[in-house]
């Protein structure tokens, strides 16, 4: 079975994660077998606490090419399944500190289960984002300069 593994890349630039929970993601239909053939996007996904419990939005997930059912929600909410001690721990964390939970990475792990990767931090100011973006280029050219060395 070939590995699956969708990446949010805007998160780690856009927050300063801290903590990483996985959890199992509620799926309807054939939601999964559009995640197989990796038709899904997370780039702009977030989430939520409705009632206790953790929602994401913003999932996007496409129809699959040979689904028949007329209604599809591309869009809609999807539970996240995780223990009640680490829910209390992400409502303690985004009451108390004013943190936030995004979605890293969307996989499918040996048992053919979709999970979800979720980081909890804070958002990054702009002068944060600009400054790590200086790092990188700083990186860049300290590596061409050793490859150049050796």
């Amino acid at each position: 079975m070939k590995k699956i593994e969708i990446l949010n890349k805007k998160a780690s630039f856009s927050y300063k994660l801290t903590e990483f929970y996985t959890a199992g993601i509620l799926l309807k239909g054939s939601e999964i077998k559009s995640i197989r053939n990796k038709e899904i996007i997370i780039k702009d996904s977030y989430c939520i606490l409705i009632n206790g419990e953790i929602w994401s939005k913003n999932i996007h997930i496409s129809k699959y090419k040979y689904d028949t059912s007329q209604e599809y929600n591309p869009n809609r909410d999807k539970k996240l399944l995780l223990n009640k001690n680490e829910i209390k721990k992400i409502i303690k964390s985004i009451d108390e500190k004013g943190m936030s939970l995004i979605p890293i990475k969307l996989f499918v792990n040996e048992k053919g289960m979709a999970k979800v990767e979720l980081g909890l931090g804070k958002g990054k100011k702009l002068f944060d984002k600009r400054e790590d973006l200086k790092k990188k280029d700083i990186d860049k050219q300290i590596q061409r300069i050793k490859k150049r060395g050796n």
